[in-house]
Protein backbone atom coordinates (compact mmCIF):
# COMPACT_ATOMS: atom_id res chain seq x y z
CA UNK A 1 0.00 0.00 0.00
CA UNK A 2 2.88 2.40 0.71
CA UNK A 3 3.65 3.15 -2.93
CA UNK A 4 0.05 3.62 -4.05
CA UNK A 5 -1.19 6.93 -5.41
CA UNK A 6 -4.56 8.18 -4.20
CA UNK A 7 -7.22 10.50 -5.55
CA UNK A 8 -9.68 12.16 -3.19
CA UNK A 9 -13.23 12.70 -4.40
CA UNK A 10 -15.24 15.27 -2.48
CA UNK A 11 -18.86 16.06 -3.15
CA UNK A 12 -21.22 18.29 -1.27
CA UNK A 13 -24.91 18.86 -1.89
CA UNK A 14 -24.99 22.65 -1.57
CA UNK A 15 -22.62 25.60 -1.74
CA UNK A 16 -23.27 26.30 1.95
CA UNK A 17 -21.36 23.24 3.05
CA UNK A 18 -17.61 23.41 3.17
CA UNK A 19 -15.60 20.99 1.04
CA UNK A 20 -12.72 21.62 3.41
CA UNK A 21 -14.62 19.75 6.15
CA UNK A 22 -14.03 16.60 4.11
CA UNK A 23 -10.64 17.49 2.63
CA UNK A 24 -8.41 17.66 5.72
CA UNK A 25 -9.65 14.40 7.35
CA UNK A 26 -9.29 12.57 4.01
CA UNK A 27 -5.73 13.84 3.54
CA UNK A 28 -4.86 12.73 7.06
CA UNK A 29 -6.49 9.35 6.47
CA UNK A 30 -4.53 8.83 3.23
CA UNK A 31 -1.27 9.73 4.96
CA UNK A 32 -2.05 7.28 7.77
CA UNK A 33 -2.53 4.52 5.19
CA UNK A 34 0.78 5.41 3.50
CA UNK A 35 -0.99 6.69 0.37
CA UNK A 36 0.30 9.61 -1.65
CA UNK A 37 -2.50 12.03 -2.62
CA UNK A 38 -1.86 13.06 -6.22
CA UNK A 39 -5.22 14.61 -7.12
CA UNK A 40 -8.27 16.09 -5.41
CA UNK A 41 -11.59 16.23 -7.30
CA UNK A 42 -14.35 18.51 -6.00
CA UNK A 43 -18.02 18.63 -7.01
CA UNK A 44 -20.99 20.57 -5.72
CA UNK A 45 -24.09 18.67 -6.78
CA UNK A 46 -27.63 18.76 -5.39
CA UNK A 47 -29.82 16.03 -6.97
CA UNK A 48 -29.08 12.73 -8.49
CA UNK A 49 -29.17 14.21 -12.01
CA UNK A 50 -26.83 17.10 -11.24
CA UNK A 51 -23.86 17.56 -13.57
CA UNK A 52 -20.64 16.50 -11.86
CA UNK A 53 -17.65 17.56 -13.97
CA UNK A 54 -15.09 16.52 -11.34
CA UNK A 55 -16.47 12.96 -11.21
CA UNK A 56 -16.32 12.74 -15.01
CA UNK A 57 -12.73 14.05 -14.99
CA UNK A 58 -11.78 11.58 -12.26
CA UNK A 59 -13.19 8.65 -14.27
CA UNK A 60 -11.22 9.77 -17.34
CA UNK A 61 -8.06 10.00 -15.24
CA UNK A 62 -8.81 6.55 -13.80
CA UNK A 63 -8.84 5.18 -17.37
CA UNK A 64 -5.30 6.41 -17.86
CA UNK A 65 -4.23 5.11 -14.41
CA UNK A 66 -3.34 8.50 -12.96
CA UNK A 67 -3.86 6.95 -9.49
CA UNK A 68 -4.39 3.55 -7.85
CA UNK A 69 -7.16 4.22 -5.35
CA UNK A 70 -10.01 6.67 -4.79
CA UNK A 71 -10.88 7.77 -1.27
CA UNK A 72 -14.37 9.13 -0.60
CA UNK A 73 -15.97 10.42 2.59
CA UNK A 74 -18.78 7.85 2.20
CA UNK A 75 -20.01 5.68 -0.65
CA UNK A 76 -23.03 7.93 -1.20
CA UNK A 77 -20.59 10.73 -2.09
CA UNK A 78 -19.45 8.67 -5.09
CA UNK A 79 -22.96 8.29 -6.47
CA UNK A 80 -26.40 9.55 -5.53
CA UNK A 81 -28.05 7.60 -8.35
CA UNK A 82 -28.87 4.55 -6.29
CA UNK A 83 -27.13 1.33 -5.44
CA UNK A 84 -27.13 -0.01 -9.02
CA UNK A 85 -25.12 2.94 -10.32
CA UNK A 86 -22.74 2.71 -7.35
CA UNK A 87 -22.10 -0.97 -8.10
CA UNK A 88 -21.50 -0.15 -11.78
CA UNK A 89 -18.94 2.51 -10.83
CA UNK A 90 -17.12 0.24 -8.37
CA UNK A 91 -17.05 -2.64 -10.87
CA UNK A 92 -15.85 -0.34 -13.67
CA UNK A 93 -13.07 1.02 -11.44
CA UNK A 94 -12.22 -2.53 -10.36
CA UNK A 95 -11.77 -3.57 -14.01
CA UNK A 96 -9.36 -0.65 -14.41
CA UNK A 97 -7.44 -1.79 -11.33
CA UNK A 98 -8.58 1.20 -9.24
CA UNK A 99 -9.60 0.58 -5.62
CA UNK A 100 -12.23 2.51 -3.66
CA UNK A 101 -11.97 3.28 0.06
CA UNK A 102 -14.69 4.90 2.15
CA UNK A 103 -13.36 7.02 5.02
CA UNK A 104 -16.47 6.76 7.19
CA UNK A 105 -17.25 3.12 6.30
CA UNK A 106 -14.05 1.14 7.04
CA UNK A 107 -15.57 -2.10 5.69
CA UNK A 108 -15.89 -0.47 2.24
CA UNK A 109 -12.35 -0.99 0.99
CA UNK A 110 -11.92 -2.66 -2.39
CA UNK A 111 -8.11 -2.62 -2.11
CA UNK A 112 -8.44 -5.73 0.09
CA UNK A 113 -9.29 -8.68 -2.23
CA UNK A 114 -11.40 -10.59 0.33
CA UNK A 115 -13.26 -7.46 1.44
CA UNK A 116 -13.77 -6.45 -2.22
CA UNK A 117 -15.34 -9.78 -3.17
CA UNK A 118 -17.65 -9.74 -0.15
CA UNK A 119 -18.51 -6.06 -0.68
CA UNK A 120 -19.33 -6.49 -4.36
CA UNK A 121 -21.47 -9.56 -3.63
CA UNK A 122 -23.44 -7.73 -0.90
CA UNK A 123 -23.76 -4.45 -2.79
CA UNK A 124 -24.78 -6.29 -5.99
CA UNK A 125 -27.50 -8.12 -4.05
CA UNK A 126 -28.73 -4.82 -2.59
CA UNK A 127 -28.69 -3.25 -6.06
CA UNK A 128 -30.76 -6.13 -7.44
CA UNK A 129 -33.27 -5.72 -4.61
CA UNK A 130 -33.40 -1.97 -5.31
CA UNK A 131 -34.10 -2.58 -9.03
CA UNK A 132 -36.87 -5.04 -8.12
CA UNK A 133 -38.46 -2.50 -5.72
CA UNK A 134 -38.38 0.19 -8.42
CA UNK A 135 -39.91 -2.24 -10.93
CA UNK A 136 -42.66 -3.20 -8.47
CA UNK A 137 -43.46 0.47 -7.76
CA UNK A 138 -43.59 1.22 -11.49
CA UNK A 139 -45.93 -1.72 -12.15
CA UNK A 140 -48.15 -0.71 -9.22
CA UNK A 141 -48.29 2.87 -10.55
CA UNK A 142 -49.20 1.71 -14.07
CA UNK A 143 -51.90 -0.60 -12.69
CA UNK A 144 -53.36 2.29 -10.65
CA UNK A 145 -53.42 4.54 -13.75
CA UNK A 146 -55.16 1.79 -15.76
CA UNK A 147 -57.74 1.25 -13.02
CA UNK A 148 -58.51 4.97 -13.04
CA UNK A 149 -59.45 4.63 -16.73
CA UNK A 150 -56.57 6.63 -18.16
CA UNK A 151 -54.96 5.39 -21.37
CA UNK A 152 -51.23 4.75 -21.38
CA UNK A 153 -48.81 5.47 -24.19
CA UNK A 154 -48.75 8.09 -26.91
CA UNK A 155 -52.04 9.51 -28.11
CA UNK A 156 -52.96 8.30 -31.63
CA UNK A 157 -51.83 10.53 -34.51
CA UNK A 158 -54.73 12.01 -36.48
CA UNK A 159 -54.99 11.30 -40.20
CA UNK A 160 -54.67 15.06 -40.78
CA UNK A 161 -51.33 15.19 -38.95
CA UNK A 162 -50.17 12.06 -40.77
CA UNK A 163 -50.95 13.62 -44.15
CA UNK A 164 -49.22 16.85 -43.14
CA UNK A 165 -46.09 14.94 -42.08
CA UNK A 166 -45.89 13.03 -45.37
CA UNK A 167 -46.47 16.24 -47.34
CA UNK A 168 -43.62 18.04 -45.52
CA UNK A 169 -41.23 15.11 -46.08
CA UNK A 170 -42.19 14.97 -49.76
CA UNK A 171 -41.52 18.72 -49.93
CA UNK A 172 -37.92 18.17 -48.80
CA UNK A 173 -38.03 18.69 -45.04
CA UNK A 174 -36.02 16.09 -43.09
CA UNK A 175 -37.93 13.49 -41.10
CA UNK A 176 -36.20 14.66 -37.95
CA UNK A 177 -37.43 18.25 -38.43
CA UNK A 178 -40.93 17.07 -39.33
CA UNK A 179 -41.07 14.86 -36.24
CA UNK A 180 -39.91 17.74 -34.04
CA UNK A 181 -42.28 20.26 -35.64
CA UNK A 182 -45.37 18.03 -35.38
CA UNK A 183 -44.31 16.34 -32.14
CA UNK A 184 -44.53 12.84 -33.54
CA UNK A 185 -42.21 9.86 -33.66
CA UNK A 186 -39.79 9.77 -36.60
CA UNK A 187 -40.22 5.99 -36.88
CA UNK A 188 -43.94 6.55 -37.47
CA UNK A 189 -43.09 8.65 -40.55
CA UNK A 190 -40.91 5.79 -41.86
CA UNK A 191 -43.77 3.34 -41.32
CA UNK A 192 -46.30 5.59 -43.07
CA UNK A 193 -43.96 5.94 -46.06
CA UNK A 194 -43.57 2.16 -46.32
CA UNK A 195 -47.36 1.68 -46.26
CA UNK A 196 -47.74 4.34 -48.97
CA UNK A 197 -45.20 2.69 -51.31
Amino acid sequence: MHSLKAALYLRISTDKQELENQLEPLKKFAKGRGLKVVQVYRDTAAGKNSVRPALNKMLKDAHRHAFDVIIVWALDRLSREGMSRTVQLIEMLERMGIGVISYSEPYLDTTNELARNILLAVVSTLAKAERERISERTKAGLARVKRSGKKLGRPPVTSKKRAEALKLVKGGMSKRKVARKLRINRQSINNWQKVGQ
